[in-house]
């Protein structure tokens, strides 16, 4: 009997043990697939991570870019793909996400880990749950295969092809004309950001050379990356010039031979019939020098004059600036300022001042300005005013102008000499 019942208990346990196993188990998980960490510059790496779930996600997971300096990271057209798998005896779903990645030089790179946010349904609750998995650091290193030591710069393919259009006539050019080099280079096996420069760094004495911005066009099939690179100059003669435009050679390491090969177009002569564009005649020193004293001794009155006219200019400004602070109109607008911020203090102040600048009638004493006054004084400390206090503000700014204009008015009124003046004519 005993023995019945340690053989219960241990088959309680063992069961226990096991629900809560499969309890710990059913948490999502990631796989990453990244076979070979080593690879020529330009030559892609598959890196494969698979996020898998017991039950399935209600959206897609949040991946991490890979972005790094000096790696090419793409992700191919379908890059994402849906799997399932059998586990513990149940099926679980996951998707596949696959990088292409390329060391662009020689070098050892780290990838550090980031995370990938995965929402999937419980499969307890039946509820969007968001778990955080992390990626393990990734290395991979870029090397440059042997024989190909001396490429600078490094360029891998699985074929390249370079060629140049030359639009016009080189050799039988005239003081005008022109002529257009379109500079194409065609890659395979690999992305044309890793193309260098096409057209050479070439000048010829009396061409006048402008050229467009490179047009780089990245093609992918499959995950096999392909494209162009085109460059276009403009050669315009500015006059008579005799010259060759260079050969363009690109060494570019073959993928598929493993060895170094060279793509070359050849160049071509230029020239243009007529005298060069610096032949203009001997110069005349002495009307150069002429004209250099003049500059300097223009330099030297403009600086005297520029000396004496600023501080009088200052000194005007200073003095304007003065008369419009001691002015009516100033005063006037430091009591319109207070009112629109109900600032009774300053108010009162700037009322002061305003009336110190009429020679009529002190406005202050204005019947309308008075009770408007009045009222903003018994909305504020009144027992119970019977007027709310931003009204009283309103009344107040609404009197303001017809005071103004009344005062001004006594002002000129003041002025003006009398209508009948009285003509002194000695005793009678």
């Amino acid at each position: 009997m005993r023995l019945l019942v340690a053989v219960f208990f241990l088959f309680a346990a063992l069961m226990q043990a096991a629900a809560q196993q499969q309890g710990a188990d059913d948490k999502p998980f990631l796989e990453v697939q990244f076979d070979d960490a080593e690879a020529v510059p330009g030559e892609m790496l598959i890196l494969r991570m698979t996020v898998m779930v017991p039950t399935f996600m209600p959206k897609p997971p949040v991946w991490p870019s890979l972005d790094m300096p000096n790696l090419l990271v793409r992700l191919s057209e379908r890059s994402t793909n849906p799997t399932s798998d059998r586990i513990n005896g149940e099926t679980w779903s996951g998707l596949t996400r696959t990088w292409r990645i390329s060391p662009m030089i020689a070098g050892r790179f780290t990838i550090p880990p980031q995370p990938i946010l995965v929402t999937y349904s419980d499969p307890e609750t039946r509820q969007a749950t968001q778990v955080r998995l992390d990626t393990p650091t990734i290395t991979l290193t870029g090397v440059i295969p042997e024989g190909a030591e001396n490429l600078n710069p490094f360029i891998s393919a699985e074929n390249l092809k370079l060629e140049a259009i030359v639009e016009g006539d080189p050799e039988t050019m005239k003081p005008g004309d022109g002529v257009v080099i379109t500079m194409k280079a065609e890659i395979a096996g690999n992305s044309p950001m890793f193309l260098p420069r096409l057209l050479p760094d070439h000048t010829i004495a009396g061409i006048a050379i402008y050229e467009d911005e490179p047009a780089v066009d990245e093609k992918q099939d499959r995950g096999v990356y392909s494209g162009s690179r085109t460059e276009r100059a403009t050669l315009l003669a500015e006059g008579g010039a005799t010259g060759e435009w260079p050969s363009v050679s690109l060494d570019w390491y073959n993928l598929t031979s493993r060895r170094v090969e060279t793509a070359t177009v050849d160049g071509f002569s230029v020239h243009v019939d007529g005298p060069p564009p610096s032949s203009v005649g001997t110069r005349d020193w002495r009307a150069i020098a002429a004209l250099a004293l003049a500059g300097v001794v223009l330099i030297a009155a403009v600086t005297l004059l520029l000396r004496w006219l600023i501080p009088l200019v200052r000194g005007i400004l200073r003095d304007r600036r003065q008369r419009r602070l001691e002015s009516e109109q100033h005063a006037f607008s430091l009591v319109e300022k207070a009112a629109r911020d109900r600032d009774l203090s300053r108010l009162l102040s700037s009322l002061d001042l305003w009336a110190g600048k009429l020679a009529g009638a002190d406005p202050r004493f204005d019947p309308g300005l008075r009770n408007a006054l009045t009222a903003i004084g018994a909305a504020r400390f009144g027992a119970s005013p019977s007027t709310p206090d931003a009204s009283a503000w309103r009344r107040l700014r609404s009197v303001l102008g017809d005071v103004r204009r009344e005062a001004l008015q006594k002002e000129k009124a003041i002025a003006l000499p009398p209508l009948n003046p009285v003509v002194d004519h000695g005793p009678s």
